[in-house]
């Protein structure tokens, strides 16, 4: 099983700097690629201070001048913000820059707040739907020439300027959840990256048989499947409970700028109440430590190996938690001496 850490500076509050931030963004991936990671990934979001990544392939750019080795995926574009030749033209750009190193994750986007905000009007299936027309022309714009009359693009022979370094293109990888997505995205030769979210093993199991079935009934070569998960390792289990009442707290935030219904004030959504926490059952904190891959290092390498037993093939580290950077160095130190070391 391959490793890989997905990153993003964010915030609750204005206490800290964006360029802190960024440092320490930077930081946390130098140690992924020193510990021999597969991949960084990192999103693409707008206007959210929860989520601060407006443009990913600019965050892996700089990235590839920190690090050595990693490869730098993008998880993910979101497609119907990107006309497919300038996503082609840039990502090839990018690859350029970093030496060979881009691998491109797409996705419809799930944040209506910014639906609203770039593309009025636009639903999820409408989304989706452009992500569906867009990216399978991304090779044929890096092979060479290629004219497109669709239904949300049309354009006449184009060819994506530069090249990738990589010989056939930038490997691209399919967020999917529902069975569609996964036959989508196998049935055109995409990896794809899965995450359960919040909702534990059953849905782990869930999201592997939907990708099996897709391979099931497709003719080519089986593609590879990435599980994207909140982790963290803790040194004791005091220190396990505290992640999982953080994690609690990061779920209630991630549901309120999902259900975009609250007030927000410089990309900063309105302050949560201990109640409002609180009153959430589906993200207490016993929930997330039952669901979520965060325990000792010994709790955790248990719950990983049933991934690898299900056939994952990549494991990533989701960090985003809204905990303190010293604490996710803490569990990301942790993960890399006492975790992986168990899988190579």
């Amino acid at each position: 099983m391959d490793f890989s850490l997905f990153v993003h500076m964010e915030r609750l509050a204005d206490e800290q700097s964006h360029q802190q931030l960024n440092e320490e963004l930077i930081a946390l991936c130098k140690m992924a690629d020193e510990a021999g990671m597969r991949a960084i990934w990192t999103g693409e979001h707008h206007g959210m201070e929860f989520t601060i990544a407006p443009n990913p392939l600019m965050t892996l750019v700089n990235l590839s001048h920190h690090t050595r080795n990693v490869k730098l995926g993008t998880g993910t574009v979101i497609a119907p913000f990107w006309h497919p030749v300038k996503l082609a033209g840039e990502a090839a750009a990018a690859d350029l820059m970093t030496g060979g190193r881009i691998e491109l994750g797409i996705a419809r986007g799930a944040y209506s707040y910014e639906y609203q905000r770039l593309m009025p009007g636009m639903d999820a299936w409408e989304a989706g739907q452009r992500m569906r027309e867009s990216t399978p022309l991304l090779p044929k714009l890096w092979a060479g020439d290629c004219a497109h009359e669709g239904e949300f693009y049309s354009f006449p022979a184009t060819t994506a300027v530069p090249k990738p370094v990589q010989e056939g293109g930038l490997p691209i990888w399919i967020a999917a959840r529902d069975p569609n997505s996964h036959e989508f995205g196998v049935h055109n030769g995409f990896n794809i990256q899965v995450t359960p979210l919040w909702q534990g093993m059953d849905e782990i199991e869930t999201l592997m048989n939907r990708f099996n079935a897709a391979c099931d009934s497709h003719d080519g070569p089986r593609p590879k499947i990435m599980l994207l998960h909140h982790t963290y390792v803790g040194a004791d289990a005091d220190d396990v409970a505290l992640a999982a009442r953080e994690l609690s707290r990061f779920y209630c935030y991630f549901g309120a700028w999902f259900q975009n219904s609250r007030p927000v004030d410089k990309g900063l959504l309105a302050p949560l109440s201990e109640e409002d926490i609180a009153g959430n059952a589906m993200m207490a904190p016993e929930n997330m430590a039952r669901d979520l891959t965060i325990g000792t290092a010994e709790d955790v390498i248990a719950k990983i190996r049933k991934y690898e037993e299900l056939g994952y093939d990549e494991y990533s580290f989701w960090i985003d938690s809204g905990m303190s950077f010293e604490r996710k160095r803490a569990s990301l130190a942790r993960f890399i001496d006492h975790v992986m070391p168990t899988f190579t």
